[in-house]
C-alpha cells in the first residue's frame, strides 16, 4: 500500500492505449508522446481473445508481435504498461486495465487512435465517463483515405463503385499516374489480364517463415494451454513478428513473387496454398506495414522493369482501392451493417467448414488449408467458401463469424464488407453491382481441384453431379423476385428459362436433396 501510493505522487501527463492491431511506432496515440514521461498501455486480455474463438496462430501472432512491440518501443526509453494473458492480476478486459493504471499514475488524459472495430469504438467512448478523466480518440493515419473523406466521397452518390474511388486515390497519391493526370499505360485497371490458370505445378517460391524466439516459443505455449479448444493449429508458426521481419515478408514479395502476381493472382493449385501473393494482410492489417509503402515498393519495381504493369496495378489496387473502400464501407453503414440480409437466408453453416469432412475437394481443400495457415487467398475465400455460402443460403452472421475466427488477417472492418457486401450480396448490391455466384466450370476453370473430387464437375445433374453446378441455377431460381430486375443478371435468366422443364425440375430435386443432407 505504501508503494502505490508513491506510485501516485508520480505525474504523468498522457496515457496513451496501443490496441493490437496498431503496432506502427507511426500510430497517432503516439504523436507527441513524451518517452520517459508518458506512459503507454498495452494489454493482452481474455475479452479480445474469446469474442469469438479466433484461429490459434491468430491469437499467438498477434500476442507475440505485441511483446515484441513492447520491446522495441522499451529500448527506444518509452514507459511500457505491458499486461500478458497469464498475468496473475490480468483483469480480462481492456477498461478494467485502464482502471489498475490509474490507480498507480496521475494522468491528464487517456489518447487512443481510433479502433478497427464498431464494437471496440463504442466501449471507448464510455471510457471518460466510466473512468473520469478524459479521452482523446485520434484518426488512425495509417489508412490514405480519412472516414470523413470517405463519407463526403460517398455522400449523394447512387452507386459506390470501387472503381471510381480507387481513380481518385491513384490521382491523390499520384501513383502509378501520368504528368497529365492520366494513368501509367493508358488504362486505370489490367484486371482482364490477371485471370490465367495453373494446371501443373510451377516454380512458386516457398513462403517466409520467421524464427520463433523464445518470446514466440511463450505464447505459443500459451495459447495451446488456453486456448486448446479453438480453431486451428499453433504450429508450424511462420509469422514475421517484428517490423523488421515484416519488412522481409514485403521485400521477398516484391522481388520473388510479385513479377507472377498479376497473371495467376485468381489461380488455385492443391497443395499451394500460398501461390503467388504477398501474404501481407497480417502485417498491414496489424501495423507492422504501412500501406504507402508496400504501395510504393511495388511501385518502384514496375519503374525499375522487375515486374509488368497487370501485376504492380493489380496489387496497389487491393491496398489503395479494395482496401481502403471496405474501410470507408464499413464505418459509413455500422452498425446495421452488421444485420444486412438481402436473401433472408436462414441455412446454419454446415459443420464441415470446421472439420473439412465434405466430399467436395476444393472446399476440402480451402478448409483444410486455412485450419492449417490461419489463411487463404482472395479466390478460395471468394469462388469457393463464399460462393458455396452464397449458393447453399447460409445466414450473414454466421459466415462473418466463420472468417472472423479462421482468418489471421480479420478484423470486422475487412471481414465484414467482404463478407456480406461482396461474397454474400446480403446488402442487396450496395457494395458490388452483381452477386459473385459461379457453378462448378469456374473453379474447373481455374484450378486442379476438380480433378480429384468424388463429383464430376461435367455433369449438370444427377448423385455425382458437382454441386455447384445445380446450385447455382436453384440459387437464380429460387431468388428471382430480388435478382431478375439487376441488368448483369439478366442474360444468366434468360439462359435458365430456354431450359426445359424436366432440366429445371432435375435443379430443384438436387439442390434440395443436397441442402436437406447438410447438416
Amino acid at each position: 500500500m505504501f508503494c502505490l501510493e508513491r506510485r501516485r505522487d508520480i505525474t504523468v501527463k498522457t496515457l496513451s492505449v496501443i490496441l493490437g492491431d496498431q503496432l506502427a511506432e507511426t500510430i497517432s496515440s503516439l504523436k507527441h508522446h513524451i518517452p520517459g514521461k508518458d506512459v503507454i498501455l498495452m494489454c493482452e486480455v481474455w475479452d479480445e481473445a474469446t469474442y469469438v474463438k479466433h484461429h490459434k496462430k491468430k491469437i499467438a501472432f498477434l500476442f507475440s508481435a505485441m511483446r515484441h512491440f513492447a520491446e522495441a518501443l522499451r529500448d527506444k526509453g518509452y514507459n511500457i504498461e505491458y499486461t500478458k494473458l497469464d498475468d496473475p492480476d490480468n483483469t480480462g478486459s481492456i477498461k478494467s486495465e485502464l482502471r489498475n493504471v490509474l490507480q498507480k499514475y496521475t494522468f491528464d488524459r487517456i489518447v487512443v487512435t481510433h479502433p478497427g472495430e464498431y464494437r471496440v469504438l463504442e466501449d471507448i467512448r464510455h471510457w471518460e465517463d466510466d473512468l473520469g478523466i478524459p479521452v482523446e480518440i485520434r484518426e488512425d493515419d495509417r489508412f490514405l483515405c480519412r472516414i470523413d473523406d470517405f463519407a463526403s466521397w460517398a455522400k449523394n452518390r447512387k452507386q459506390l463503385r470501387m472503381e471510381y474511388f480507387y481513380r481518385e486515390m491513384r490521382k491523390k497519391y499520384h501513383i502509378l499516374m501520368m504528368e497529365d493526370d492520366t494513368p501509367v499505360g493508358k488504362q486505370w485497371n489490367y484486371d482482364t489480364e490477371n485471370r490465367k490458370s495453373i494446371k501443373s505445378k510451377v516454380n512458386i517460391p516457398p513462403p517466409y517463415s520467421g524464427k520463433v524466439d523464445e518470446i514466440t516459443q511463450d505464447v505459443m505455449a500459451l495459447v495451446s494451454e488456453r486456448f486448446n479448444n479453438h480453431f486451428g493449429n499453433v504450429e508450424p508458426f511462420y509469422f514475421a513478428v517484428t517490423r523488421k521481419d515484416a519488412l522481409q515478408v514485403l521485400h521477398r514479395f516484391i522481388t520473388q513473387r510479385l513479377y507472377h502476381f498479376g497473371d495467376y493472382q485468381d489461380a488455385m493449385l492443391q497443395g499451394e496454398p500460398w501461390m503467388y501473393h504477398s501474404h501481407i494482410s497480417f502485417y498491414l492489417n496489424c501495423g507492422l506495414l504501412l500501406p504507402l509503402e508496400c504501395i510504393q515498393a511495388a511501385e518502384k519495381a514496375y519503374y525499375q522493369g522487375k515486374a509488368p504493369l497487370n501485376a504492380v496495378e493489380g496489387f496497389i489496387r487491393q491496398i489503395i482501392g479494395w482496401r481502403e473502400y471496405v474501410r470507408g464501407i464499413y464505418w459509413l453503414k455500422m452498425p446495421e451493417y452488421a444485420d444486412v440480409n438481402f436473401f433472408a437466408a436462414s441455412r446454419e453453416l454446415p459443420s464441415f467448414y470446421w472439420t473439412a469432412n465434405t466430399k467436395m475437394n476444393c472446399l476440402h481443400q480451402c478448409i483444410i488449408e486455412t485450419r492449417q495457415n490461419a489463411y487463404a487467398h482472395h479466390i478460395q475465400r471468394l469462388m469457393v467458401l463464399g460462393n458455396f455460402a452464397l449458393l447453399a443460403g447460409i445466414r450473414p452472421e454466421d459466415v462473418n463469424e466463420w472468417f472472423l475466427v479462421v482468418y489471421a488477417d480479420a478484423y470486422e472492418w475487412v471481414k465484414l464488407p467482404n463478407v456480406s457486401g461482396m461474397i454474400l450480396f446480403a446488402d442487396g448490391g450496395y457494395l458490388a453491382s452483381k452477386p459473385y455466384a459461379a457453378g462448378g466450370s469456374y473453379i474447373n476453370k481455374m484450378s486442379d481441384y476438380c480433378k480429384k473430387c468424388s463429383y464430376k464437375v461435367k455433369k449438370k445433374h444427377g448423385p455425382d453431379a458437382c454441386p455447384f453446378n445445380y446450385l447455382y441455377w436453384d440459387f437464380l431460381d429460387r431468388n428471382r423476385e430480388k435478382l431478375a430486375g439487376n441488368p448483369r443478371m439478366s442474360m444468366m435468366y434468360k439462359t435458365f428459362d430456354r431450359m426445359s422443364e424436366e432440366k429445371q425440375q432435375a435443379i430443384r430435386h438436387d439442390s434440395r436433396h443436397f441442402l436437406s443432407n447438410l447438416s
